[in-house]
C-alpha cells in the first residue's frame, strides 16, 4: 500500500521537478494528483511515462490525501496549506511562509532527519532555502567533527531560483546583445543580469542585508546549531540552473584539509571533486539534474587559527527545493506514517 500524493504548484519550475523526482526515485505512490491555479487548469504536465491534467487547487479536497508538496508562493500557501493540514494531509511546503515558525520542523535529511517527527505540531514540514539546503549538507559533517565557531559565504545563484520569467529575461537579453534593435529592459530584475551580477537577492532590512542573506543566517542556525555565527553576501549571477556557493568556514578545533576532504566523501549527499587542477572541481552547468552537492577546493585557509575554504555547487531546482521535498517526505514516510 503506497501513498496518495499530492503536488501543488505543479506547472511551474519546482513543481514539475517534484514531479520528476517522485517519478525517478520510485516514491511509492498509489494516487497522484497535480494542482495548480485556475489560470493553468488542465495543463498537461509529466509524471514518469504517465500524463497528468492539472485540477483546480481552490476547490481540491485534501480530506484522503496523505502528503502535498507545495511549490506556490507564501501568500497562496498561506490560504492552502492550513486547509490541507486541516483535512489530515501532511505539508511539506517550499516556501519561505513557515520556515521561522518554532512548532514547525524546517528539514534537510541529510543535517536533521530526527526532527521530522516534530510534523504533528501543525502537519507542516518546512523546506529550506534553496542558498542554505547546499550548504547546510557540506556543513554538518565537519560539523560533527571539530564544531563550527563562524560561516562567512558569497552565493553565485542561478537565475531559475527566480523563476521561468527571469530564465527567460536571462535567454532574451543575452540574445538583445547581439542582434540591434532587440534590446531587452530589465523588469524581473533591478538591473540587466545578462553579462553582469546583481549583489541583491529579495528585499532590503533595515540592518542592510537582504532577506535572503538573513534567511541563510536564520536557517543555518535553526537546521545545524544556533550557536554559529552566519553571515553571507547573495549574488545573482548569469546562470540558468545551478547554485555556487564560496564558504569560508572558522572551526573551534584545528581540521586538516585533507582530513576534511575524507569527511566530505564519506558524507551522506555530498560528492567531492576536488583534483586541484585545471578543471578538477565542479561548476554550476555540471551539477544541473543531479541529487547531489558537490564540493571542491578545499583548501586550508591561513589567515584564522582553524579555518578551512571550500566551493559548494548545487542543482538548486533539486537538492535546493523539489529533491529536498521528496526526501523529506521519504523520511515522514519511513519513520512516521510508514505505509508503501
Amino acid at each position: 500500500m503506497g501513498y496518495k500524493v499530492v503536488v501543488v504548484g505543479a506547472t511551474g519550475n519546482v513543481g514539475k521537478e517534484m514531479l520528476n523526482i517522485l517519478a525517478e526515485r520510485e516514491f511509492p505512490v498509489d494516487e497522484i494528483a497535480a494542482l495548480a491555479s485556475r489560470k493553468s487548469l488542465g495543463t498537461e504536465v509529466s509524471f514518469g511515462d504517465r500524463t497528468l491534467k492539472t485540477q483546480d487547487l481552490d476547490t481540491f479536497d485534501f480530506t484522503g490525501w496523505d502528503i502535498a508538496l507545495f511549490a506556490i508562493g507564501s501568500d497562496a500557501t498561506k490560504v492552502y496549506a492550513p486547509k490541507a493540514a486541516s483535512q489530515g494531509c501532511v505539508v511539506i511546503d517550499n516556501s519561505s511562509l513557515y520556515r521561522y515558525d518554532p512548532d514547525i520542523p524546517l528539514i534537510v535529511p541529510e543535517v536533521n532527519a530526527d526532527d521530522v517527527v516534530r510534523y504533528k505540531n501543525k502537519n507542516i514540514i518546512a523546506n529550506p532555502n534553496c542558498s542554505t539546503a547546499q550548504m547546510v549538507v557540506a556543513l554538518k559533517p565537519l560539523h560533527d567533527r571539530a564544531r563550527i565557531k563562524r560561516v562567512v559565504v558569497a552565493t553565485y545563484q542561478s537565475v531559475s531560483g527566480t523563476g521561468k520569467e527571469a530564465m527567460d529575461e536571462l535567454w532574451n537579453q543575452t540574445k538583445g546583445i547581439f542582434v540591434p534593435g532587440q534590446e531587452v529592459a530589465p523588469k524581473v530584475y533591478p538591473k540587466q543580469i545578462a553579462f553582469n551580477v546583481i549583489p541583491h537577492i529579495d528585499v532590503f532590512l533595515d540592518s542592510g542585508e537582504t532577506k535572503e542573506e538573513w534567511k541563510m543566517v536564520a536557517e543555518t542556525k535553526k537546521i545545524l546549531d544556533p550557536k554559529i555565527k552566519v553571515t553571507a553576501t547573495c549574488v545573482r549571477v548569469p546562470v540558468f540552473v545551478g547554485h555556487s556557493e564560496a564558504i569560508n568556514i572558522e572551526f573551534e578545533e584545528f581540521l586538516d584539509w585533507e582530513e576534511a576532504t575524507d569527511i566530505l566523501r564519506e558524507a551522506p549527499g555530498v560528492l567531492v571533486v576536488d583534483k586541484r587542477e585545471a578543471g578538477g572541481y565542479i561548476t554550476p552547468i555540471e551539477c544541473v539534474g543531479e541529487y547531489a552537492t558537490y564540493v571542491s577546493r578545499i583548501r586550508q585557509d591561513s589567515t584564522i587559527e582553524n579555518g578551512l575554504n571550500l566551493w559548494c555547487v548545487s542543482d538548486n531546482l533539486r537538492k535546493g527545493a523539489a529533491l529536498n521535498a521528496v526526501q523529506i517526505a521519504e523520511v515522514l514516510g519511513n519513520r512516521c506514517l510508514k505505509k508503501g
